[in-house]
């Protein structure tokens, strides 16, 4: 016979879980590329993380940026950014993987994470190679 879980204890979980989540993002900010290049010239204790692929990165890139798949910021962003309240701007090729991104990185205990979406919108040049 199947144990059912209480449609209660159900409830209590996704009640948990939401503002496990909701707590998470408010560390994250949506921003334009003209406030993070403002920040970024204001400030010289950041962090600038390109989402994207290696291979989109060695194409183009924003100075400074270092390359960190939203696909691996869970495994990487804990060894490789050590201040958990560090200045953190995502960026990646749309807004998409940025936005994934941030929240992952608000999910690891990250707590000043700016999202200002994709490179296609920043127009303060780029780098390649």
């Amino acid at each position: 016979m199947k144990k059912r879980i209480p449609i209660f204890t159900l409830l209590i979980v996704f009640v948990f879980a939401g503002l496990f989540v909701g707590c998470a993002s408010s560390f994250v900010t949506q921003i334009s590329a003209e406030q993070a290049y403002a920040m970024m010239n204001e400030s010289g204790d950041f962090v600038l993380i390109d989402a994207r692929t290696p291979a989109e990165f060695a194409q183009s890139r924003i100075r400074g940026a270092i390359s960190i798949p939203y696909i691996e910021i869970i495994r990487r962003a804990p060894y490789e950014i050590l201040d958990k309240d560090i200045m953190i701007l995502v960026y990646c090729q749309s807004g998409r993987r940025s936005a994934i991104a941030a929240r992952r990185l608000a999910n690891l205990g990250f707590t000043n994470i700016y999202d200002f979406g994709g490179i296609n919108s920043w127009t303060f040049g780029t780098i390649s190679g």
